[in-house]
This record gives C-alpha cells, structure tokens and sequence, in this order.
C-alpha cells in the first residue's frame, strides 16, 4: 500500500509540481489549495506526511498545522517557505513541524527530507509500540488488569477505536478502525509483533496466577494448623481471665478488675483472629436456600453502620428491584459483604459517600453488586495486593477480610473485582450468578 503525503499550496504551479514529483516517487498525493479542503481530508484518511505552505491566506501554515494535529496529533508536517530564516524554521519546529524546506525545490533535498521525515515517523512509532508491549509484559500479574493494559496499549499503539481481547484457546485480539483509517503493511507487522508479545504476557498472567494459588493453598493449610494448635490455649486464656475478673470485683479491687477485662478483650480479639483463619483455611460448604440478596445487603449496611457509626457518612442504596429471589447461602454472603462494607466505612474514616447498587442481568441470570467509596482509595501497590493473604494497611486490621470475601462470591460461581485510585476512592465488585453454577 502506498504511503499517501497531503500538500497544501495557495500556488497552483506548485500543487503542480509536486504532484508530479511525488508521484513519480511512488507516493499517492492528494493535493489542495484550500485549508478547509485539507481538514476535511484528513478527517476522512490517514495520512503519513502533510508538506504545508507557510504564508497562505486566510490562514497560514502553522495555524493549519495546528488545526490538522487536532485531527491526527502524530500526523509529521513539514513547512515549505519561499523565505526560509533560521527564526522560521525555529518558530515551525517549536510549534510542532518536523522539518522545514525552502522554495524553489531541490529534488535531491525534497527527497531527503521526506524519506528522513517518514524514517523517523515508523521509528517513534515502532518505538511507542514496543514501548506498550514492555508496560503490559511488566504489569502486576493481575489477569483483570493485564487485559485492561493489553486492550489499552493496542488502542493507543495502532490509533484504533477499540480493542477486544477473547481468552479462547488460541486467543484472539480484534481492533476495530474507522473508515478512514487503512492498515498497511508495517501496521500489521507490528499488529502481528504486538499480538503475540500480549499472548506471553497472558501466559505469563496464567502461570503466576496456578503459583499463587498453590502457595495460597499451602499457606492457608499451615495458617489453620497452627491457629488449630493456639485455639484451645486462647480459650484456656479466655477462661481464667474471666475467673479473674470475678474474682477481683468480689474483692473491691476495681483497677485491677478494669486490667483484667483488658486482658479478657485482647484474648477475645486473637480469637477472632483465629477464627477467620480457620475460615480462611477450611471453606465451608455452602447451604443454599431462597434469599433475597437485597435483605442481605441491608443487614451487613446495618451492622457496618453500627460498629462504625457517622453522622458525616451518606449511605445510598441503588438496588434493581427486578432482581429476584436466588439459591444462595445468606450467612456466608453476610460475611463476605459485611467484610467489603467494613472496609469502605473505614476507608470514608468517619465522612463521605457509601454506595451499595445491584444490576440484575435475566438473560446471563447474574447479578452485579458494587461497593462505592469516596474515601482515600488504594495506591498501585496496594491495590495489586489487595487479596494477598495476611497484607493490610490498617493497624489493627488481620489482612483476611478481601480474601474471605472473594473465596464466598467464588464458592457461589462468581467473581469478585477491585478498582481503585488514590485520593478517588474505591469500587468492588461481585458478580453472582443467581443459580448453582454446574460444572
């Protein structure tokens, strides 16, 4: 496919020229006087050079240029001048031209700077593109987010209007273009390049995700053993502080009697510890009966609003209420949601927004429910560990909740996602399936 150059002259005897100089070169030329003639050329193909005249009425060529870097901001321009000054060629390259040529032409220098100026184009672009392959094969191992970084690169890399990924067997990555835009040749090279550079990276995704979840496994059995092992001591514990404490009430000893429920309420709190990683550790089995999913949410808002109460705090409930009934198990529903609410009452720390809405979907027979925070949101680092076992940022907190509640909605056939930026607050999603996914 020819390269196609856009020459824009308010002189006809140039237009001329060039035309039959640039064809002769094996270009395909589209040549105008008319500036708005050139906009519109641009708008409808792309191109790979424009050659613009300087001084041309009503508008000159560096206002031109601007006006076509609108349309196609990596579109290389070079700025022809009968009066080439150092101070215009300047003043050209500092707004965005590539180059500039004098009038009259030079056939040798008009060929040099044109084959300079397309040399570098395929450069800078083949540059940028290997640029985004590197960005997706260095990406955090998060399957969700490694697609994401695939579709993006390849909008950005190719000028496409959209990207689609399909994990099948062989995977395939479509782009869809506009009419305007005509892949050649070295676009479907580097397409081709790009395409199996993205292919590495999603193996690579899926091999670190089976690791992960082996070394999640050995974790999660070593973490039950020994909180099986500390179970029965912490309960001994409990016991003779809560003897103690009797004890010291009978005797008058009211500071001491105050030392003794402290110690009653640390042992309580390791318990609790204890018990979400026996939890954790042994997923239970699920239970299913008829639940309303929305009488659920509303229980776990209440309980969240209880146990951190604000008045600076708006909940807002965004339920589909054509979302019906569903075999589910609400208990261990109420602890994977009260988990998420917890954490979004924390992150608000006493002030902003909470929303809790549910989409209902009859044809998949899925339901969507999501989590809105306008809190501090989660930086890169945090947000790619938001499910390691044990990893927290807050003081107290046992680094359990994220994946106790994504280890319920998968128990039910679903998936559990998390967005976030920081200082923008953060989004979870649950994607439930409202019957038995059979496998």
């Amino acid at each position: 496919m020819k390269q196609k150059i856009l020459v824009v002259d308010d002189d006809a005897a140039i237009l001329e020229v060039l035309e039959m100089r640039l064809g002769a070169m094996g270009f395909d030329v589209a040549v105008t006087s008319d500036p708005r003639k050139a906009l519109e050329a641009v708008e409808a193909s792309r191109f790979d050079l424009a050659l613009l005249d300087l001084r041309m009425v009503p508008t000159d060529g560096m206002r031109l240029m601007e006006a076509l870097h609108q349309r196609q901001p990596r579109l290389p321009v070079v700025i022809m001048t009968a009066h080439g000054t150092i101070q215009t060629a300047v003043e050209a390259v500092r707004r965005g031209a590539f180059d500039y040529i004098t009038k009259p032409f030079v056939n040798d220098e008009l060929r040099a700077k044109i084959a300079r100026t397309l040399a570098t184009r395929r450069w800078a672009r083949d540059r940028e593109r290997l640029l985004t392959v590197g960005q997706a094969l260095a990406s955090s191992g998060v399957m969700a987010r490694v697609l994401d970084s695939v579709a993006q690169a390849t909008v950005e890399a190719t000028d496409a209007d959209r990207c689609v990924v399909f994990q099948l067997e062989r995977g395939a990555l479509v782009i869809e273009t506009s009419v305007r835009l005509e892949p050649g040749d070295d676009d479907l090279e580097l397409l081709a390049l790009f395409s199996s550079q993205a292919a590495i990276a999603i193996r690579n995704t899926h091999d670190l995700e089976r690791l992960r979840s082996g070394a999640v496994a050995a974790l999660g059995r070593m973490a039950t053993q020994v909180a099986h092992e500390v179970k029965n001591p912490l309960a001994g514990l409990r016991l003779y502080a809560h003897h103690l404490e009797q004890r010291l009430a009978r005797a008058g000893d009211a500071e001491a009697k105050e030392l003794a429920g402290k110690i009653a309420g640390t042992v309580d709190d390791l318990a609790s510890v204890v018990a979400q990683i026996t939890a954790f550790g042994r997923p239970p089995e699920l239970h299913r009966t008829a639940t309303s999913l929305h009488a659920v949410l509303d229980e776990c808002l209440e309980l969240g609003r209880a146990r951190r109460p604000s008045e600076r705090v708006e909940i807002v409930r965004a339920y589909d209420q054509s979302c019906p009934q569903a075999m589910l198990d609400a208990r261990e529903l109420k602890k994977a949601f009260l988990n998420l609410v917890l954490n979004a009452l924390e992150a608000l720390d006493g002030a902003g927004k909470l929303t809790v809405a549910t989409e209902y979907s009859a044809a998949a027979g899925m339901v969507v429910v999501t989590i809105d925070d306008t809190g501090q949101g989660m930086t890169e680092e945090t947000l790619a560990r938001a499910f390691d076992l044990f990893f927290t940022t807050k003081a107290t907190g046992t680094g359990l909740g994220m994946s106790i509640a994504r280890s319920v909605i998968n128990l039910h056939g679903g998936e559990l996602t998390v967005s976030s930026r920081e200082n923008y607050g953060t989004r979870v999603q649950a994607r439930l399936p409202l019957e038995p996914v059979t496998k």
